[in-house]
């Protein structure tokens, strides 16, 4: 094995160090996914998703293009390595591009552990489904300050009757996660 030198780039996720932390981005990937999507020129967003955005059910004719949406999904996938807000909202990809183009240099900034303690969080949204109206639960983990399970929803198995039951089975799969 041999050294290197100092790590600049690696499977193209750029890093950048200081005598304090490191620093993860994908800038030059989220520039070529927009540059293929043919949408560089387009008008940034703050954020990657709506406020209490409700997806439509599956009505309508399928995508023109399936192979393209599936190679940009993909691309977004990949980008989320250093962009975990980006996970819940590849559903909506054409936002996600556009909030990509406000800051595509964004990334993670790793730093020495101070403390570790494990820290989750976790949140429902009961009864979101339009369809089934199943509550929709997710949950962080953190390692000291860093996020070591992304942020991951899923619909409830069973419809719960009240908001504290969604809560409560929210609180469960957290505490799954965690052990």
């Amino acid at each position: 094995m041999k050294d290197l030198c100092i790590l600049k780039d690696f499977l193209g996720i750029e890093v950048a160090r200081s005598k304090e932390n490191i620093f993860l981005s994908q800038r030059k990937h989220a520039l070529d996914v927009l540059t293929e999507a043919g949408i560089l020129g387009c008008q940034p967003i703050d954020m990657p998703m709506e406020q209490n955005h409700r997806f439509a059910s599956a009505d309508g004719s399928p995508y023109p293009h399936p192979d393209r949406y599936r190679r940009l999904v993909g691309r977004l996938v990949y980008l989320s390595v250093t962009r975990p807000e980006l996970i819940l909202s590849l559903d909506a990809a054409l936002r996600v591009l556009r909030y990509l183009r406000g800051i595509p240099g964004r990334g993670i900034v790793l730093c020495p552990l101070g403390n570790m303690q494990l820290t989750a969080f976790c949140d429902n949204d009961w009864a979101a489904c339009s369809l089934t109206r199943r509550s929709v639960t997710g949950y962080l983990v953190f390692l000291g300050r860093f996020l070591v399970s992304c942020w991951k929803t899923k619909k409830q198995p069973t419809v719960a009757r009240s908001s504290a039951e969604a809560g409560y089975r929210a609180m469960a799969v957290t505490t799954c996660e965690l052990k």
